[in-house]
């Protein structure tokens, strides 16, 4: 029901205010709390939201009054009712909106053939895209040869060695064949008759002046422009398909490459917290395809992740079905320890919440503790809710939060109208009246001063290791059987030394040895006090004459051009750069996969003496072989231990006992002696951190980039697709598209395409990172006649269905019983052999046969992906059968028409003495019902039953119609 409907029609019309203005502007309102009912100041905070979009968008059909009242009666209706909601707008990033928009052109196409519209198809609900995901770092520092080391390194050997001509890194400065007498802009260093004319000095508070030979200019970030450079290039197609995204569609807004990652651009640009539509006034709210969309609530705006799936349905005017939630009150108290960062407190918080075993609900924060977090520790914290399960933790709005506002690009006018609206209907938060804690359905007490300086680690986020035990726990790992904490390595092999040459200079490597350290633009860096902590760390180390070996693959991609603009404003990027650090580009990099190669030699030495090669990186997405299929220990850490693990060179280091290493005078420096101090930090953060840096950040994504401006995107209701296309294809979930459904129907002799375990997630089944010279994929991209440097990554690629399904379970570390060792392979059963999983469902389509996955405990979790239930579909498989599913994923299932299948609790596979070789027939009614138990047949006789996990009857009708889809589609038809 449109806003503008005349306040009679609408059910609700009767709670409707008027927002005061000084400027007689009128703003209405929806007021819950002239419902008179006592329940709702009793309402967590996070459920009254919801309860608002439920009376705003109550239009008898998708929200009915009994839904409105479900939310109110939230506390005794709790894991029970079934509700709708209807977020304000859809945040998409491209790896993820990329195959959304693809299939809103195809519907267009699909509607068309059938005598409807295509101007209809458009998104009804207010749509974002950022284009993040794309960035790859093909550089990511210099060179370095040819020349011997002037000074400085670690004690341990000869240092690394510079290029004439080139910017010097890691704090070296070149030495050629005359010294410099200062001739380039009063430069302190050698000669630089080398350098290029536009050279100038910079000053850096009381260091000698440096030439950008010797240190490099803020203003430059070179490699960051190289890399966005190859970004455009590269990515080209996928541009132009946006921007006409841009053009063609209603309500789809397009932020283009090299502004900032998702999550930041959301944070710093998108987010509204109060939006006004028609005249009206409301809380913003959000759903992403990314299931970090979370850090948003760390500013009082409720949203979370969904599917691509469910996104679309979003988009299509659809509210989002779910169970009301429990809603844990998260109390936090005491003191926060001065050396602990904002990344020390999400890693505590997450260890303490996952403990409690709250998958599947909302976590709200509140408590005396509260105002010790800024607002960007409480994005941070918001971010990380996924990694214990949660599905969003918010944070109301307070004055804190207000605070941030008047620092970003909020005018008074604009806050004024947020601060009265909020308070008028009891969405602003005081921290001073514990009168006002809701009632929530548990309460877990978590005492901040309890919290020290943490990691997570080596394979999943929830295992937290303190830092002062790092060097045992390591070791540990070394010692453990194979699993999440272990790698079983012999005793004997422990003490394992490889020597190699890297660029002319001798290295060795060990168990435990740093490769890749990356601070990266997912979590942390919207946080300006961790990520000043890491530059005023990386100014303290190089003036302490302290290096970072070179062959370590180092990076910087912060969140967004803020963080640049405060770094260097503050005077510390030019020394992050001399430590390796260098701005590579803006957006998502090394958590995706999309970090550069290693060098070769490493990568050999790696393999020779098969070593626990280790990563480090400031992000929230570590799982093994994700960074590198080489790097098999990858730890979560905070930016400045980023920096401080790539100084030391290895993980297994005792910071309270151990030099960082050796200044250029002999002398060993400890972490304490570079580590800032917290007034340092905020000394700086008071007064770099400021609303002109945000105004400017926003003028410059109004106008866009010459690059972006300069594509040429056709002006039609239809995307012409190009055939010869390897980035852009029509997908073919529209073929045969008819206005009848079809329901799915029995599944009859089955093979199994997998047999898996516990814990598959979706990094092992949808298609990401880079594209395997010897993958599926591979080879239809070199029948196209591509190079293996044209590849590019799956997440390029995501528009392109006939390359993500040969991608689909494509992963390295994906274990098939059916096979018996890790790999992208399976068994196609009739004939016994062992080929590409791809190349055997083809096979099984061919011959017309069904296909179906066995799995464990878990199955789907990780992050929020669509192609993997896409991938499955195409290949051709019609169920899941497993002991547990990730709710996310089991949503996304249903929505491609997939069933998602569990065993009967206490019975698995094995229980059930199931081979994966038999064929399975599955008995599925034309009504099914929703938690459906159905019989299961085995050729061997054996038979079983397992639940239909439909868990309402939107689930049931998207089944029915073979995914969503096709339902919204048919929708169009009618």
């Amino acid at each position: 029901m449109a806003l503008t409907s005349s306040h009679q029609d609408h059910p609700f019309g009767h709670l409707i205010e008027t927002l005061p203005s000084e400027k007689n502007e009128v703003r209405k309102y929806f007021n819950p709390q002239k419902l008179g009912d006592p329940k709702y100041e009793r309402l967590p905070f996070c459920i009254r939201v919801l309860l608002e979009a439920a009376i705003r968008k109550c239009d008898g059909f998708y929200v009915k009054r009994e839904d409105v009242h479900s939310v109110l009666d939230w506390e005794e209706r709790q894991n029970e009712a079934e509700v709708p909601f209807s977020p304000a707008r859809v945040l998409l990033q491209d790896f993820t909106g990329i195959p959304a928009m693809v299939d809103l052109a195809a519907m267009r196409d699909a509607v068309a053939k059938n005598g409807i519209d295509p101007n209809l198809i458009n998104p009804k609900c207010p749509t974002d895209l950022i284009v993040d995901h794309s960035l790859q770092i093909d550089f990511s520092k210099c060179a370095i040869q040819n020349a011997p080391n002037p000074g400085g390194g670690d004690g341990q050997g000869p240092g690394p060695r510079s290029v004439p001509g080139r910017p010097a890194p890691r704090g070296h400065h070149a030495s050629t064949s005359a010294q410099c007498g200062g001739q380039r802009g009063g430069c302190s260093k050698g000669s630089c008759t080398d350098l290029p004319t536009r050279a100038t000095a910079v000053q850096i508070e009381n260091t000698p002046l440096l030439c950008p030979f010797h240190l490099k200019p803020v203003s430059e970030p070179e490699t960051a422009l190289k890399n966005q450079e190859m970004e455009l290039i590269r990515n080209k197609e996928r541009l132009k398909f946006f921007k006409w995204c841009s053009k063609a569609f209603k309500n789809v807004t397009v932020v283009p490459p090299d502004f900032g990652s998702v999550h930041q651009v959301n944070l710093e640009y998108l987010s509204r917290v109060v939006q006004e539509s028609e005249g009206f006034i409301y809380p913003d709210s959000v759903v992403g395809t990314d299931s970090h969309t979370t850090m948003i609530n760390g500013l009082g705006v409720l949203g979370w992740g969904v599917g691509g799936i469910e996104s679309e349905a979003v988009m299509l005017g659809q509210p989002v079905s779910f169970t009301l939630p429990h809603v844990v009150g998260c109390k936090l108290v005491g003191s926060v320890n001065t050396l602990a960062t904002s990344i020390d407190i999400v890693l505590g918080i997450t260890k303490h919440l996952r403990q409690a075993g709250i998958g599947g609900k909302f976590v709200e924060f509140f408590g005396p503790g509260m105002s010790q977090l800024s607002a960007a520790d409480r994005t941070t914290i918001a971010n990380m809710c996924p990694e214990y399960s949660a599905t969003v933790s918010f944070f109301p709005v307070d004055d804190i939060t207000l605070k941030h506002f008047k620092q970003t690009n909020f005018t008074e006018e604009k806050l004024e109208i947020l601060e009265t609206y909020l308070k008028s209907v009891k969405l602003f938060r005081s921290l001073t009246e514990p009168s006002e804690d809701p009632h929530y359905s548990e309460v877990i007490e978590i005492n901040l001063s309890s919290i020290i300086p943490n990691v997570s680690g080596p394979k999943r986020p929830q295992d937290r290791v303190p830092v002062t035990c790092m060097k045992e726990d390591f070791l540990n790992c070394l010692n453990e059987k194979v699993g999440f904490k272990g790698f079983h390595v012999p005793k004997e092999k422990q003490s394992t030394t490889v020597d190699f040459l890297h660029d002319g200079t001798e290295y060795a490597l060990s168990h435990g040895s740093v490769v890749i350290a990356a601070i990266i633009s997912c979590t942390n860096n919207c946080n300006p006090s961790v990520m000043l902590t890491a530059g005023l760390l990386a100014k303290k180390a190089v003036e302490a004459g302290l290096t970072v070996k070179p062959y370590i693959r180092t990076s910087l991609a912060p969140g967004s051009g803020m963080v640049t603009h405060y770094l260097s404003a503050s005077k510390v990027l030019p020394y992050l750069s001399q430590l390796g650090f260098e701005v590579i580009g803006y957006g998502c990099a090394t958590c995706v996969g999309n970090t550069a190669p290693l060098p070769e030699p490493v990568v050999d030495a790696i393999k020779q003496g098969d070593l626990i090669a280790c990563g480090v990186l400031s992000g929230n997405r570590h799982f093994e072989g994700r960074l590198c299929d080489c790097v098999r220990a990858n730890y979560l850490a905070s930016p400045p231990l980023v920096v401080a693990y790539a100084i030391a060179g290895r993980i297994g280091i005792d910071f309270e006992k151990e030099p960082l290493g050796v200044n250029s005078d002999g002398k060993e420096m400890f972490l304490k002696d570079v580590w800032p101090s917290k007034e340092e930090v905020q000394n700086v953060e008071e007064h770099m951190v400021i609303a002109s840096i945000f105004t400017e950040l926003r003028s410059r994504m109004q106008k866009g980039s010459t690059f972006w401006n300069s594509i040429d995107a056709p002006d039609s209701v239809f995307f012409p697709w190009d055939s010869k296309s390897t980035y852009i294809r029509c997908p073919p979930f529209f073929n045969k598209l008819s206005k009848d459904i079809c329901p799915p129907g029995s599944i009859d002799n089955a093979h199994v395409l997998l047999f898996l375990g516990d814990k598959v997630t979706t990094d092992h089944i949808s298609p990401a990172g880079s594209i395997a010279r010897v993958s599926a994929a591979a080879k239809y991209l070199q029948s196209k006649r591509l190079t293996p440097r044209e590849f590019n990554s799956y997440g390029a690629r995501r528009g392109n269905d006939a390359v993500m399904t040969r991608g689909t379970f494509a992963s390295i570390k994906l274990l098939n019983l059916l096979v018996g060792k890790p790999g992208p392979k399976t068994v196609h059963v009739p004939s016994g052999q062992t080929m590409d999983v791809f190349e055997a469902a083809e096979r099984y389509q061919r011959d017309g046969i069904p296909l179906i996955i066995l799995a464990g405990k878990d199955y789907g979790s990780g992050s929020s992906r669509d192609w993997a239930a896409k991938g499955p579909y195409l290949l051709g498989v019609r169920a899941v059968i497993a002991e547990s599913f990730e709710k996310m994923h089991k949503n996304h299932l249903v929505g491609m028409g997939i069933a998602p299948l569990q065993f009967l609790p206490g019975q698995t596979a094995e229980s059930l003495g199931l081979c994966g070789k038999e064929r399975f027939s599955i008995s599925i009614p034309e009504q099914i019902n929703p938690q459906h138990e159905l019989t299961v047949l085995t050729s061997t006789g054996k038979s079983f039953s397992v639940v239909a996990l439909l868990e309402n009857e939107m689930d049931v009708t998207f089944y029915r119609h073979g995914g969503i889809l096709k339902f919204e589609a048919r929708s169009m038809l009618k």
